[in-house]
């Protein structure tokens, strides 16, 4: 039987929005939306917020959330993400055969798009990790939204915050529901940080650049994250409607 756990990968100390996880949608905790709608996978064995801020562990516990704790030095999400299965298997002997993170600035997640991006590492033994995705009308680009290029059989080949490929009305962006089986997560922390993946802040590039395929599977489910305090106005105007 296939074991999964999901993992939220939380800071306090983000460059464009401190304390982003614990801003208030609707009168809610940011974080507590995207574990309410995730908890709602039927797929998911267990689900943790996995921070190394003890504010948002507090937050977590008081509306009935599990946490795990890691360093509160990660940079990039996939490294907490792992150092949280590490310490899952370690402290509390719980193992799983894969892992889904699912941003924790993404308010608007389903449950649907959870075990969309789980589908392919179920049925698949082939496929590693998977990525969602939608489109993005050229207008509505931004920095914030990283672009990705695929390949005929839908595997990423390139992942930017340029609008990639040039000259195209309609992008592809990529939508940070991701789904590991649980050594290629293991092995995304032992690998060192790669140029691509630095030059455009984007963690899946680690993986391009070491030859590891990212299938990418598309949602047509209407969703925005939050970078930015602006987009929180945004995000809460959509989900009051």
């Amino acid at each position: 039987m296939v074991r999964i756990v999901g993992l939220i990968p939380e800071r306090m100390n983000s460059s464009r929005f401190p304390g982003k996880p614990l801003a208030k949608i609707n009168g809610k905790p940011m974080v507590q939306h995207v574990y309410e709608n995730s908890k709602r996978c039927s797929q998911l064995d267990e689900l943790y917020v996995a921070t190394g801020d003890k504010e948002i562990m507090d937050c977590v516990k008081k509306f009935g959330g599990k946490t795990i704790a890691t360093s509160d030095k990660h940079y990039r999400a996939s490294n907490q993400c792992a150092e949280a299965v590490l310490n899952l298997e370690h402290t509390m002997g719980k193992h799983f055969d894969i892992a889904v993170m699912i941003q924790g600035d993404e308010p608007m997640v389903t449950p649907m798009m959870i075990e969309q991006a789980l589908r392919p590492l179920i049925v698949d033994t082939n496929i590693k990790v998977t990525n969602l995705m939608s489109h993005l009308n050229i207008n509505d680009s931004d920095k914030n939204e990283v672009k990705v290029v695929v390949d005929k059989d839908s595997n990423a080949m390139y992942f930017s915050r340029f609008d990639i490929p040039y000259n195209c009305k309609k992008l592809l962006k990529q939508v940070c529901i991701i789904g590991f089986k649980i050594d290629v997560l293991k092995l995304f922390s032992s690998i060192n940080e790669t140029p691509c993946e630095r030059f455009e802040s984007v963690d899946m590039n680690r993986l391009l650049e070491n030859g590891i395929k990212i299938k990418m599977v598309y949602t047509e489910h209407v969703t925005y994250s939050v970078d930015t305090p602006s987009d929180l106005k945004y995000v809460e105007y959509r989900m009051k409607k």
